[in-house]
């Protein structure tokens, strides 16, 4: 069995979707590094950054990395469309998010882990630029990606259901809809796909 690592409204929710997609059997752990959870002291002994998702698979080895654990899910389990036959432009995406998108949304948070200076006013000047630079990948993202988030049957595959989640956070999403419309509402799609709406209703409940 999988053990899937994570709390609601974060991104564990992409995972759980796509464990749901190849078909496994998964439990969760309610687990993650700012809040005090029944799991995190399971987290801490397999991932000493205590990140979330961490999946750890049926034989025990530790998987962390939203696009690393997605990667490894849909080549593991082709059917389930998370990567399509020739992956390298989904992964590329994958990638692109984790580096550009998820790492400066973990500045705009933190911004504290990011400068020995104590000062507030340094810190929302480092959010400020750092939001800049997010909402600009988010616009290039846009412009590279948009054909690659479904499969043939018009399923979102593993890079859209992490760019869905992920232009959630820090203003992503608003972003998009003033300076990319109509990726806006292609990623409306992916949030309405009956293979995602249901996780996205449990981890940001209206």
């Amino acid at each position: 069995m999988y053990t899937l690592y994570g709390t609601p409204g974060t991104g564990s929710c992409i995972i759980e979707i796509a464990l749901q997609r190849c078909g496994v059997e998964w439990c969760q752990v309610d687990a993650c590094s700012w809040e005090d959870r029944v799991g995190n002291e399971a987290l801490a002994r397999i991932n000493p950054l205590k990140q979330i998702p961490t999946l750890q698979l049926p034989n025990g080895s530790v998987l962390t990395e939203s696009a690393a654990i997605l990667i490894h899910l849909g080549l593991q389990f082709p059917a389930s469309g998370l990567l399509p036959e020739e992956p390298a432009q989904v992964i590329r995406g994958l990638v692109y998010i984790a580096a550009n998108c998820y790492s400066a949304i973990g500045i705009i948070d933190y911004p504290e882990r990011w400068t020995d200076s104590p000062d507030a006013q340094q810190h929302e000047q480092l959010i400020s630029g750092t939001r800049r630079r997010l909402h600009r990948a988010w616009e290039v993202f846009a412009d590279q990606f948009a054909e690659q988030l479904f499969t043939p049957a018009q399923v979102p595959n593993a890079l859209a259901i992490m760019a869905a989640a992920v232009s959630r956070w820090a203003g992503g999403r608003d972003a998009l809809h003033q300076s990319r419309p109509e990726f806006a509402r292609v990623l409306a799609q992916v949030d309405a796909h009956p293979n995602v709406a249901p996780v996205f209703a449990r981890h940001w409940p209206s």
